[in-house]
């Protein structure tokens, strides 16, 4: 089994507002990932936030989707911190892996989900990511075996070192979602304003 980690305790200072709660559609980014997740079958879901963030847990309360909001007691410390805040919540017997996510990404589809998940099960990669025209991005699953290296990865680094040292594969999406990331109010504008 793979639980999703939704990694959305930082700052969003270059966005200028919290991303997990800007509109995408009809929706929110929050929302709109955990639905996706959901369609996937994806049946554990964890969303790391910053502490204090109510109105991400009530989003999260009100998407409809049974996730798990978990404190990141340090999120400036960087996004492996919250890596690892996810990987403690979800790391136990059973468990194959972890898909991760991040809440600038609410274009991933949940068939994009489904294609990584099967990559995943069927390799015997330690990593296996979402490529799209040549472009890595998420969802990415670390197997088990990449936890240990992941918790005692450089944080200025972070998950990058482990991914170069072991096997990874790349699964070939037909999704532009899995390598659009919102930073700036102009990616913002760029993906949902025109």
């Amino acid at each position: 089994m793979y639980p999703a980690i939704v990694l959305a305790a930082g700052r969003s200072s270059r966005f200028g507002r919290p991303k997990s709660l800007a509109a995408a559609g009809e929706t929110t980014f929050i929302t709109q990932i955990l639905r996706a997740l959901a369609a996937a079958g994806v049946d554990e879901i964890v969303v790391v936030a910053r502490p204090a963030d109510d109105e991400l847990r009530d989003e999260v309360g009100r998407s409809g989707v049974p996730a798990r909001v978990v404190v990141n007691q340090q999120p400036d410390r960087g996004q492996l911190s919250s890596l690892l805040t996810g990987l403690d919540a979800i790391d136990r017997p059973g468990n194959d892996g972890a898909i991760v996510l991040l809440v600038d990404m609410p274009l991933v589809s949940s068939s994009a989900i489904r294609m990584v998940i099967d990559g995943a099960r069927s390799s015997s990669a330690a990593v296996v990511r979402a490529v799209h025209e040549g472009r890595h991005g998420h969802p990415v699953i670390f197997k088990c075996e990449t936890f240990d290296a992941l918790r005692r990865a450089n944080p200025s680094i972070g998950a990058k070192a482990v991914v170069h040292a072991v096997r990874v594969e790349d699964v070939d999406v037909d999704d532009r979602g899995v390598v659009e990331d919102v930073d700036t109010p102009a990616d913002y504008e760029r993906l949902f304003e025109t």
